[in-house]
C-alpha cells in the first residue's frame, strides 16, 4: 500500500515516502472494526511523524473499516542490562519511557493534553489520558478512542482511557 501512494503521481508525500521502512504490521480486532498497527524503525519515526497525519487518511482510504495506527519500533532494557556489554542504561530505554512514547505513538497526529491516573481500591490502574481539544479532526479522533485503548493494551499490558477534557 505504502508503494501505491509513493508511485502515484499526485500523491504529495511522495517526496518523504522513499526513505521510509515498516518493521511490521498487525491486525487487531476492536469492537466492530480492525486496527492495523503498522510499526516503523525508530531511526524513521521523525521522517514518518512529519507525514503521519496524511499517510494515515491515505492508508485509511485504501484500508477501508480500519483504523490506521502508527508506532516506532523502541527498545527496553532490563535492570540487568550490563549483561549485553553496557555500562549506562540510557533514559529513553526504560519500560517507563518506552510505554510513554507508545502513548504518545498510537494517539499521533494529536498531542495529549494531560494525564490521570486512578487506582481503585481493589488496586487496579486506569490511566485517564486527555487529548488536545482544539484538535481539526474532533470527530475523527472521537471514533478511533476507543482502538487506541484496545492497542494501547495489547502493546503495553496496561489500562488506558482517552477523553477530550470538558470545558
Amino acid at each position: 500500500a505504502l508503494f501505491d501512494i509513493e508511485v502515484s503521481p499526485s500523491s504529495d508525500i511522495k517526496a518523504d515516502l522513499r526513505d521510509v521502512v515498516i518493521c511490521g504490521a498487525q491486525d487487531l480486532e476492536v469492537k466492530n472494526r480492525t486496527a492495523l498497527i503498522i510499526r516503523f524503525p525508530f531511526r524513521v519515526w521523525k521522517t514518518v511523524q512529519k507525514i503521519q497525519g496524511r499517510l494515515i487518511r491515505e492508508l485509511e482510504k485504501k484500508f477501508s473499516k480500519k483504523h490506521v495506527i502508527f508506532v516506532a519500533n523502541r527498545t527496553i532494557l532490563d535492570k540487568n542490562f550490563r549483561r549485553k556489554g553496557l555500562k549506562i542504561r540510557p533514559r529513553s530505554r526504560t519500560l517507563t519511557s518506552v510505554h510513554e512514547s507508545i502513548l504518545e505513538d498510537i494517539v499521533g497526529p494529536t498531542e495529549i493534553f494531560g494525564k490521570r491516573t486512578r487506582i481503585s481500591v481493589d488496586g487496579t490502574k486506569i490511566m485517564k489520558i486527555y487529548l488536545d481539544p482544539k484538535d481539526k479532526d474532533k470527530n475523527d479522533v472521537e471514533a478511533k478512542m476507543s482502538t487506541f485503548s484496545a492497542v494501547y493494551k495489547k502493546l503495553t499490558n496496561k489500562e488506558a482511557v482517552f477523553m477530550f477534557p470538558e470545558a
